[in-house]
């Protein structure tokens, strides 16, 4: 039962603007904080998908194994600036010992929980913001271009299919009906009809916040530098345009969450998981739905304007130059999955996404 008349969040991206949404619905006064626009970070520049499959959690039993030559390898999708690791080295213990069997299933179960509930909590959302133009329902496909890439993802789809996941398994040419500008290397895909992608997660945040200020919500372009407390707990933030008072305070601001939250009081073992993307601007490449090559370990995204291939896991500080390199490796993939991809404009990006060593929300 929340007890406060008012609460800030801090974050105006996908998680912090429909936390915002969400709390108006409880009648609750709401200011929504960010440095930058609505949408405008890695809310931008995602893979756009809201995973309902996505039970599975990255740090898997046996992963240990592989790391060491992934980290060698120039195309695998893990990358580590070696000038981090200290710093990030106790979250990878944390990491490592939730690969575990038993601590997979749990994780798995747990994740589903909160998966299940994303479009009974978003769908009537988008349907107020007068978006649901902007979502894709045509589920999900994950190819596979050897059988060794298939038996070894069994035990994941055995995870999904556990956790009431509903998938159909298709040979090469049953997946090519779905999606014919696919490589015909494709031999095997599992398809997750219940899926959905929208064809613009930045517009989509945009449209939401629109929705939140209309509701009478205020929304402020700040960057939030710590807090002032009293007795009873935090009652201002420190702003780069002046103090602000805040009754109470929601933090979402992805992998800058990390400080906010020391600032108050709570360790929260969070890394920057950086992704990068290229865009395919007005290609003529036919992409009907979300894919995610097994194989090569990237997804494509049919989006409003062009095709969106993205990966990688690169863990460095947040604010560290990009390094172009990893996204000329995921156009590639790109380009070898849909033999003729290509665009009249192609653009590059990179995002950091905020990473919990158990993969969860919640510690």
């Amino acid at each position: 039962m929340i007890k406060h008349e008012s609460i800030t969040v801090i974050g105006a991206g996908m998680v912090g603007t429909c936390c915002a949404l969400h709390l108006q619905n409880e009648g609750l006064k709401v200011t929504l904080v960010d440095r930058d626009l609505p949408g405008n970070a890695a809310s931008f520049g995602n893979l756009a998908c809201f995973g309902i499959a996505s039970c599975v959690p990255p740090g898997m039993p046996g992963i240990l194994r592989k790391v060491p030559g992934m980290l060698l390898d120039k195309d695998s999708p893990l990358k580590l600036r070696w000038s981090h690791a200290p710093r990030a080295l106790p979250w990878f213990i944390k990491y490592i010992s939730n690969t575990k069997k038993e601590r997979v299933e749990e994780i798995a179960k747990a994740r589903q929980s909160l998966l299940e509930k994303v479009h009974e909590t978003l769908d009537p959302l988008v349907n107020e913001a007068g978006a649901e133009k902007l979502m894709n329902r045509s589920g999900l496909l994950f190819t596979f271009e050897s059988e060794e890439a298939f038996r070894e993802s069994e035990y994941a789809f055995d995870i999904r299919c556990r956790n009431g996941v509903k998938m159909d398994y298709l040979d090469g040419n049953e997946a090519r009906q779905f999606e014919p500008s696919l490589t015909k290397n494709v031999v095997r895909a599992i398809r997750i009809p219940d899926l959905v992608h929208t064809y613009n997660p930045g517009e989509l945040v945009k449209a939401l916040a629109r929705l939140f200020e209309a509701r009478g919500g205020t929304l402020f372009r700040r960057d939030v530098r710590g807090f002032k407390f009293g007795p009873e707990g935090v009652r201002g933030m420190i702003t780069d345009q002046g103090d602000m008072p805040v009754d109470a305070v929601v933090i979402a601001a992805g992998v800058w969450s990390r400080k906010l939250a020391r600032d108050l009081g709570s360790h929260v073992p969070l890394e920057a998981e950086r992704g990068y993307h290229t865009m395919f601007h007005g290609s003529d490449t036919k992409v009907n739905s979300s894919i995610i090559s097994v194989d090569r370990h990237i997804s494509v995204t049919p989006m409003d304007y062009g095709v969106r291939v993205g990966g990688v896991a690169e863990f460095a500080p947040p604010d560290a130059p990009a390094n172009w390199q990893n996204a000329d490796m995921v156009r590639r993939q790109g380009e070898a999955l849909f033999p003729g991809l290509s665009g009249k404009e192609v653009t590059k990006w990179m995002g950091a996404r905020p990473s919990h060593p158990d993969s969860k929300p919640d510690m």
